[in-house]
């Protein structure tokens, strides 16, 4: 069990006639972003959100809210929260693993939110079995049951010491693709152009590590707070310059040209490559913290 981070979910996983106890916990949360209120301008109070009658523009007090499916412009079927209670389907609590697939089967464009599946204190064996094999086989599980009110299909995959539960997004949720890029014109890029694409891609080849992607939106958030507090002004951003089609072959010689002349320079040591990022990083923290610190009563999610 994660240190003090609460399940989201608790049950059970199946596979044949094996099951043991498990529990889901967030992968992923946006809860450290920097967040605002919305204020009245006028006296720089916080504004409260009520909700009015679209024709009468009366205030509704929740107990006089419900819901409704639109069938015509401004007609609707009201529908009780006791109604939609009564639909969601019954939860029994359990992951049951109906195929164990290629983990390429997939497309990301299914995924939906990640969680980490732990075992409980009594199904450890069991857990650790399937962790196991899975991995020594190369398959991912689907699995199906009631999270958070709907019926959802998870994909189940080895991930470190235990696994990791992604939920899927339907068919009818997930775009054409075809649609997408519909209008986009049949292109043949061939010769020089093509070549100096592959030379800057070859030079620019590395490893995913996410510790070295910061959130540039959330840092800029953080001086824009801590320079409104000191009375500063940022600078504006410069304009990014998208390549015309008639300059694209002078862009790819030119970033082909400064990538060679790059490489050709002594490069840092992985040592001090990590420090130096470590360093802006920390920067980059100590800033946000003194910032929210100092507007903290504007953290809060209105």
């Amino acid at each position: 069990m994660p240190s003090g981070q609460r399940a989201q979910w608790k049950g059970f996983l199946k596979f044949g006639e094996v099951s043991c106890g498990v529990a889901l916990y967030t992968a992923a949360s946006t809860s450290e972003r920097i967040t605002f209120n919305t204020i009245n301008k006028a006296t720089g109070n916080r504004v409260n959100r009520i909700f009015v009658d679209s024709e009468t523009e009366d205030p509704v007090p929740k107990e006089a809210q419900t819901k409704g499916f639109e069938i015509e412009n401004g007609q609707y079927i009201i529908i009780d929260p006791e109604e939609v209670s009564a639909a969601i389907p019954e939860s029994n609590k359990t992951l049951e693993i109906e195929a164990f697939i290629p983990c390429s089967d997939v497309d990301d464009v299914y995924f939906d939110k990640p969680y980490y599946l732990t075992p409980d204190r009594m199904g450890g064996d069991a857990f650790a079995a399937l962790r196991d094999a899975m991995k020594k086989s190369m398959v991912a599980a689907i699995a199906r049951t009631v999270l958070f009110r709907r019926m959802r299909t998870v994909l189940i995959r080895p991930h470190g010491k235990g696994l990791i539960a992604s939920t899927l997004n339907y068919d009818y949720e997930v775009r054409s693709s075809e649609k997408a890029f519909e209008e986009m014109p049949k292109l043949k890029i061939e010769g020089e152009m093509l070549d100096l694409a592959k030379h800057i891609i070859s030079t620019k080849k590395g490893e995913f590590d996410p510790a070295t992607f910061d959130d540039r939106y959330e840092a800029a958030l953080a001086d824009l707070v801590k320079a409104k507090l000191e009375g500063k002004s940022l600078p504006k951003p410069k304009k990014v310059q998208v390549s015309k089609p008639n300059d694209l072959l002078a862009a790819l010689r030119e970033s082909a040209g400064m990538m060679k002349a790059a490489d050709d320079k002594p490069k840092r040591t992985a040592a001090n490559a990590n420090t130096g990022t470590g360093r802006q990083r920390a920067a980059r923290g100590a800033a946000t913290k003194s910032a929210a610190s100092k507007a903290a009563p504007q953290r809060k999610a209105s």
